[in-house]
């Protein structure tokens, strides 16, 4: 008796358990990490204490500097997206909107997401590689790396870990938002190199640290442990929130369906994966 007790209920449990990455993926996960960290620690190496671009990205910087020599605002403006203020906005939408869709998990990872790649990237690498661009710390790049793990977050909600959707509206959705970050992210990348912030192996290097927190991230909260603690504290939302609609319900005659309506279809849909009635 006292385990069916402790045992959440079918529907709330499966929300928070359903794993983030599927069982096919998770492999594949674990050797995109394995890649990411490769390509960092090779350039990282190649390139520790460079004061200068080498030929290679001489070659790939050079015509994008000078298409932006007068345009400099036009590249301040594609690079705006990975600064400090659009990716907290960002993240905290995600987050949110996992909140709503009641994925614990998936608003622990948008959370996580960005602050320990960038953690990764300016508390770690910047100072033990030390590249240099125009006197300025430049390896790898922090405005790639967060926009390059907001892209990776959405690609996991949206394309990998989101049930079935019916409606072709939301089906679209949850493939134009992710794709559109990829845009965002490359003119990300252009504009900071258009600015002379950064060389391109910047970009390749922040891009693998984005991309490899958010598999590392997403393979440790599937674990068997953690996946069983989102569930509980699912569970334990779910019932505060239906003892509160019941004393609702029974103290001012509103339903259920009144204190939990909503407008209409938003982000905690797409990544919930279910159409809207």
């Amino acid at each position: 008796m006292g385990r069916a007790h402790l045992r959440p209920s079918r529907p709330a449990a499966a929300a928070s358990a359903r794993p983030l990455l599927p069982d096919r993926v998770r492999p594949l996960a674990g050797g995109l990490l394995a890649c990411c960290a490769v390509i960092v620690a090779a350039l990282g190496a190649l390139f520790a204490h460079q004061t200068r671009a080498d030929w290679f990205d001489h070659a790939v910087d050079a015509p994008i500097i000078a298409w932006f020599s007068g345009h400099q605002g036009f590249a301040s403006w594609l690079a705006a997206p990975g600064s400090l203020i659009p990716a907290g906005v960002l993240t905290a939408a995600i987050a949110i909107g996992c909140v709503l869709a009641g994925r614990l998990n998936g608003a622990f990872l948008a959370l996580a997401a960005v602050p320990v790649s960038e953690a990764i990237s300016e508390g770690l690498l910047k100072p033990l590689v030390h590249r240099t661009y125009l006197g300025g710390v430049a390896y790898p790049s922090g405005h790639t790396t967060a926009i390059s793990a907001l892209t990776a977050t959405l690609i996991v909600l949206l394309l990998l870990s989101r049930r079935p959707v019916r409606a072709r509206a939301m089906r679209r959705l949850s493939v134009l938002i992710p794709a559109a970050a990829c845009v965002v992210g490359v003119g990300v990348a252009i504009g900071l190199i258009g600015l002379r912030w950064h060389y391109f192996t910047d970009i390749v290097a922040g891009a693998a640290v984005g991309i490899g927190t958010v598999c590392g991230l997403a393979l440790l909260l599937d674990l068997a442990a953690v996946r069983r603690w989102f569930a509980r504290e699912r569970h334990e939302r779910h019932e505060r929130h239906r003892s509160a609609r019941k004393l609702l319900s029974s103290g001012r005659g509103t339903g259920p369906a009144e204190v939990s309506g909503c407008a209409g279809p938003q982000l905690p849909e797409l990544i919930r994966g279910r159409a809207p009635v």
